[in-house]
């Protein structure tokens, strides 16, 4: 054990004062999403933002790089090397962008993201494109300044903030195949699709109205079963569903409507992988680095397995319809067959916009964006021919124009005009990560699906609290995959893992 007034036990002692202000910032964050007064956002911007800044200057303080030397020679045992290893990665990420860059950056990314929320709904490029060209020229800046600290090619440098290990070099030729399959998988998804509509007498209607009384509860039962702790969390309505707080208090949010009662149910669903995934986190290690999830790729595959891999399975319907039927009422899906309800949750269909899109079509959005964002950063392409390359690749891999139409092009996210760059992969990263996970899951554990049937998740828990939740960020993204499934990254198992799913 490091001796009490070792190097190791004073970036421990920070590391509980850094996790306390986290868990203020994370809870006044979820409070204004959920229930604050219109008239106490100004207040709690300035209270955020001074915690914010005392965060930064208390994690970026010149003595803890000495801390982290001198932890370095101290005698640790593997975890605790394993946790100064990261705390270091996560000083030099703090402090390789100096305060007069930050203030730089900051006036960019809200100039830009302020008229883009002006501009976007009244599809005006033109006037965009000026402060879009500013947040470019500062993500470029930063990407440099990354990449010297870092020893990384400019836009490993920004992925790096996501999903540390993750390389380009790498994911490029991952997501070439993804790409130049689904171009073939979709027409026949789509055919598929229409073979069974016309099997079933069409897409059966859901028989609104939905309580949203009614409609809670069935979440609140899933979640339930799916092992979600409501000891340490809780469900609430926000405009945007989303999963924050901390893990002893997790808390998730979603949002209803009468009209119909599945998308809340899969949000509550998606939301509630990312609520296990920060639950089942090692509790000792709450205040390193070392002991927090590891990066975006990896929360959302916890959130797509849940989702995708759970979810939306023919075997979890199997167990949830009578569960619908008893809490929404016998009216609910009154005559439905399995199949009925199949066709709704594994509908398949193209459009503009990313986050309506579903996981055949999915992965095309942001491949499209992956392949933009890199060229910005690296500076083969111009921000002014976004559009341009945005609706190349919109007619190649969707078939869809957007010509004109910059609002459900390259304005419809905030990403890029807020100054995220290197995030976009994360997301079809994460649910590749997630079909490799089930491949993995059911050879360790063939009865799988007959869980799933039957409403007992316990094991698949177990599974991954032991090859994921319980790691935390002990090894790069890269690594944590092969130590949970034995190999790199390998979308052999998300392309069966659609085939299965919707050529069947």
């Amino acid at each position: 054990m490091p001796a009490p007034n070792s190097a190791f036990e004073k970036l421990a002692e920070l590391g509980r004062k850094l996790e306390a202000i986290e868990h203020a910032q994370s809870m006044l964050g979820v409070d204004e999403a959920v229930m604050m007064p219109a008239g106490g956002g100004e207040k709690r911007a300035e209270s955020m933002s001074i915690l914010a800044g005392m965060y930064h200057e208390m994690a970026t303080a010149p003595e803890i790089a000495d801390w982290l030397q001198a932890a370095g020679e101290e005698p640790l045992d593997d975890m605790q090397q394993a946790a100064i290893r990261e705390q270091q990665r996560v000083y030099t990420n703090m402090t390789c962008l100096s305060g007069d860059f930050v203030r730089k950056q900051v006036i960019a990314r809200m100039r830009s993201e302020q008229l883009w929320r002006e501009l976007r709904g009244k599809d005006d490029w033109t006037g965009f494109l000026p402060a879009f060209e500013g947040v470019v020229a500062i993500a470029r800046e930063e990407a440099e300044l990354r990449a010297k600290a870092l020893g990384l090619d400019p836009y490993d440098a920004m992925m790096e903030q996501f999903d540390p290990g993750n390389r380009a070099a790498d994911i490029t030729p991952v997501f070439d195949r993804l790409k130049t399959f689904l171009k073939d998988f979709i027409p026949q998804a789509f055919e598929h699709q229409e073979q069974k509509r016309a099997a079933r007498g069409g897409l059966k209607p859901l028989n609104a109205p939905f309580p949203i009384d009614k409609q809670k509860a069935l979440g609140l039962a899933v979640m339930e079963a799916l092992g979600f702790d409501f000891e340490h969390g809780r469900l609430d309505v926000s405009h945007h569903p989303f999963c924050g707080g901390v893990p002893t208090d997790v808390r998730m949010t979603t949002r209803y409507t009468t009209a119909e009662f599945l998308s809340s149910l899969m949000g509550i669903i998606h939301e509630t992988g990312h609520g296990l995934y920060e639950q089942g986190l090692p509790k000792e290690w709450s205040h390193f680095a070392v002991g927090k999830a590891r990066g975006m790729s990896f929360h959302e595959s916890q959130s797509l397995f849940v989702e995708k891999q759970i979810g939306r399975s023919a075997e979890f319907w199997e167990w949830a319809m009578p569960l619908v039927r008893e809490h929404l009422g016998p009216a609910a899906i009154d005559g439905w067959e399995i199949e009925d309800l199949l066709l709704h949750v594994h509908e398949v269909k193209t459009g503009l916009i990313r986050v309506d899109a579903d996981e055949t079509t999915y992965p095309l959005h942001v491949i499209l964006r992956y392949e933009i964002e890199k060229g910005l950063v690296e500076g083969t392409i111009r921000p002014r021919d976004v559009p341009e390359e945005w609706h190349a690749r919109m007619s190649e891999y969707l078939g869809l124009s957007t010509r004109d139409n910059y609002k459900d092009g390259p304005m419809q996210d905030v990403h890029w005009p807020s100054g995220a760059f290197g995030y976009f992969p994360s997301y079809t990263l994460g649910a590749m990560i997630a079909a490799q996970l089930w491949a993995s899951l059911e050879k360790d554990h063939p009865g799988a699906r007959d869980d799933m049937r039957n409403g007992r998740f316990v094991e698949i828990n177990g599974w991954r609290r032991d090859k994921v939740w319980s790691q935390a960020s002990r090894y790069s993204t890269p690594e944590l995959l092969v130590k949970a499934t034995g190999e790199k990254l390998n979308g052999r198992h998300f392309e069966e893992h659609l085939r299965r799913r919707y050529l069947a």
